[in-house]
């Protein structure tokens, strides 16, 4: 690890900033302002230094061993050939780079970013499991958590929300995302932009949000990562565009790039994505940085003969920032000089760069979320453990629960068994950044801690996540025999979802559902806990196990809010974001599938029917579903119209009531269909959704505004439009559980 500069040093580096830094400190940072400043400051770069604000290089390096590779990034830096670095994190590292960048000729500060996903030292559940709570405001309080400790510890720049759209749980970064519904995932990424921005730029408990990857990577086919994609525009539009375009009106200050192709074309090359959508019709005004490599991967792509190409490729298409690739900062000045690249495109991606570090105020003060006593006091706040516990457990989804065996109640003795029940690493998932492990509240220790010492607590591992071994099988019937209830744990392991962890098959790994059969054996009730990234097959399981809670990967709190459910503290809430599949053959999968001319109508009707013949149509688990420890009622419902002219709204209207023992969350869904249109539509879209939280025996009146934007589509023309015609109207507990319904008309 390269010394840190003296004191001395770092204050010459603040004095030294360039005039247009000192008059950022008296103007006004308005947006004429800004761009003035931006303006002043690029007049004064040179092609090399303005190509330097382009490069971003990982400073894994810098704080490694000594070797040439930190040497040249070090001289690189000073010279002002990088505008930005990523993984260095901490007060001291990023304080004592910034005072590197400093001493280049315009004192130009340097970004630093990180891939927070779902927390910085403070835990919470993976993105699809938080998507799993639909609810807005507590997975916008998440990212505001992380937003915070990370930029307490000198970080600008996160690189989430990823909002792509995924129907495949092959593809392991589901994990990362919001699930397979467009107008969910647009809602979620709206929350999460604004949980990491806040309402402005520049705020010390904020950080920069970058959606990502754009566009349709959830679409890689056979959900393998980095492969390609290949889909009509009317498709790319409706499904895979909706929640970036939701994460740009939110104000994501910038954009990643996919490392698929689109049609043939990598995204990083697609000027039809980022020049004619992003930065044309959306007039977006961020900036666009490259995925890890994404440039220089057009070579073997086949796309581009050399780096060099690739590069003059990518700046072509809209890409501003070159993260990791060695393509940028070798080629691009030449190929300015060479009159390859118009100096123009290279000054509109400096243009963006420079503007987003005067929005955070790094000319004013480069040091300003540097403070190392703001992040020793924040990554102590003990209220962040308390948001992570609660979000966790409104993340866990009841998927069964026969004869009312949970919540936990008079059992005198709980056997804790499973490869998961005493682990602390899984409970994080991938993508963790400083958390410490250890301090993760595992399973067994949330519910030890919860029962109290008037009841007995058993254990026993009975086999690896992994593998075939059977040895502990005999150890763990024995603890079952003696229990009065058997909370067994099982799942993925931390590293089997997310980034380059694909999976052929996403049946629960090795011998855990041979050891559930020995278990339920012994005849005692069992509930399952299943802990993944990803939906997972478990049919056995489905099929026989009492009651099954699905917990994701839960966080710092998991073992926490995990008892908080099994024991009735809290009430579970969690609806599915994603369809849980039968088999691996129906992948991908969504509730939106298309009706085609040959509809199955009865499980038995499948002869000559879009059907297999060796399973069903239907998922185990739908979309949007979710039990209760009470139930709910729908009815009344009601339509303020039942015809609407397309500059009129309908209300829809109907009395909720809690008719259980208990207080409870009920998310109520709402679904439309256009029945007949000059484009074959789903079976039924989410077109709204509220969480609503009822006492037993309270009622509500719960309303929907229907205007013409819920009935358009993007038609054949790529027109976003609403028909005339009939609609089916839909209000349910689920894809699934459609409880209420109506037909609306949209008159020409």
């Amino acid at each position: 690890m390269f010394s840190f500069p003296s004191k001395s040093v770092l204050l010459l580096g603040t004095l030294l900033l360039p005039a247009v830094g000192l008059q950022a400190q008296r103007t006004p940072a308005g947006p004429a302002a800004v761009e003035q400043r931006v303006t002043a400051l690029l007049g004064q770069m040179t092609l090399e230094e303005k190509v330097g604000q382009l490069v971003q290089y990982s400073g894994r390096e810098l704080t490694g061993p000594a070797s040439n590779r930190k040497t040249d990034l070090l001289n690189s830096i000073r010279s002002g050939q990088v505008g930005s670095m990523l993984n260095v994190k901490g007060v001291a590292d990023t304080r004592a780079i910034q005072a590197e960048a400093l001493k280049s000729r315009l004192h130009i500060p340097l970004l630093f970013a990180l891939d927070v996903i779902h927390g910085y030292q403070t835990v919470f559940p993976v993105p699809l499991g938080e998507a799993a709570s639909w609810d807005l405001k507590a997975i916008r309080l998440s990212a505001h958590i992380a937003a915070k400790e990370a930029a307490a510890s000198g970080i600008h720049w996160t690189f989430a929300p990823m909002v792509d759209v995924g129907r495949d749980a092959r593809w392991g970064r589901v994990m990362e995302g919001a699930g397979e519904d467009t107008y969910l995932g647009s809602q979620i990424a709206k929350a999460r932009v604004l949980g990491f921005q806040g309402e402005k730029l520049g705020a010390t408990d904020a950080v920069m949000a970058c959606a990502k990857h754009f566009a349709a990577y959830g679409a890689a086919i056979a959900g393998r990562d980095y492969n390609a994609v290949d889909m009509s525009e009317q498709q790319l539009w409706e499904t895979y565009l909706p929640p970036f375009k939701a994460a740009a009106d939110a104000g994501a200050a910038t954009f990643m790039n996919s490392f698929n192709t689109l049609n043939g074309v990598p995204a990083t090359a697609s000027s039809h994505l980022q020049r004619d959508i992003l930065k044309g019709q959306w007039n977006y005004q961020g900036f666009v940085v490259s995925d890890w490599g994404s440039i220089r991967e057009m070579v073997p792509w086949g796309y581009a003969p050399t780096v060099a190409d690739a590069a003059q490729k990518a700046i072509t298409a809209g890409n501003d920032m070159d993260m990791e690739n060695d393509a940028y900062g070798p080629h691009l000045a030449q190929l300015v000089q060479s009159g390859q690249v118009p100096v123009a495109l290279v000054d509109d991606a400096v243009r963006r760069v420079l503007r987003k570090k005067f929005e955070l105020g790094l000319f004013d003060d480069p040091y300003k979320f540097s403070d190392a006593k703001r992040e020793r006091n924040v990554l102590r706040d003990p209220q962040h453990l308390v948001a992570a516990r609660d979000v966790a457990r409104k993340s866990m989804v009841l998927l069964k629960n026969e004869n009312r065996l949970l919540p936990l109640g008079q059992q005198r003795t709980i056997a804790v068994i499973g490869p998961l029940g005493k682990s602390k690493r899984d409970l994080a998932g991938g993508w963790t950044v400083i958390a410490d492990t250890a301090h993760i509240v595992s399973a067994f220790e949330g519910v030890t801690q919860r029962a109290g010492k008037k009841v007995r607590l058993l254990y026993a591992k009975g086999c690896e996540i992994t593998g075939n071994s059977r040895a502990g099988f005999a150890q763990a019937v024995e603890t079952a025999k003696a229990a009065d209830v058997v909370v067994l744990c099982v799942g993925e392991s931390w590293d089997m979802s997310g980034e380059a962890k694909s999976r052929a098959d996403i049946h629960l790994p090795g011998v855990q559902e041979e050891l559930f059969q020995a278990l339920k054996a012994t005849g005692k009730p069992i509930v399952a806990v299943v802990m993944g990234g990803r939906p997972l097959i478990f049919n056995t399981m489905a099929d026989q196990a009492d009651a099954i809670l699905y917990a994701w990967f839960p966080g710092s709190e998991g073992g926490h809010a995990l008892a908080d459910v099994l024991f009735g503290d809290y009430n579970p809430s969690g609806k599915l974001p994603s369809s849980f599949p039968r088999s691996v053959g129906q992948l991908p999968l969504s509730y939106q599938h298309y009706n085609t001319g040959r509809p199955v109508t009865k499980p038995t009707d499948t002869r000559y029917k879009s059907a297999y013949i060796d399973e069903l149509n239907t998922p185990r688990y739908a979309f949007g579903h979710g039990l209760s420890y009470t139930t709910f009622r729908y009815a009344d419902l009601k339509l303020s119209q039942p015809t609407m002219l397309p500059s009129e709204t309908v209300q829809v209207q109907f009395t909720l009531t809690n008719t259980g023992p208990v207080a409870g969350e009920e998310v109520v869904q709402l679904y439309l269909r256009d029945l007949v249109s000059s484009v074959v539509r789903p079976v039924k879209e989410l077109k709204d959704f509220r969480k609503v939280m009822l006492k037993p025996g309270q009622s509500q009146t719960i309303s929907f505004t229907i205007n013409q934007d819920k009935l358009a589509f993007y038609n054949s023309q790529l027109q976003w439009a609403a028909e005339p015609g009939d609609f089916q109207l839909m209000l349910g507990s689920a894809s699934d559980d459609i409880r209420l319904e109506s037909k609306l008309v949209l008159a020409p």
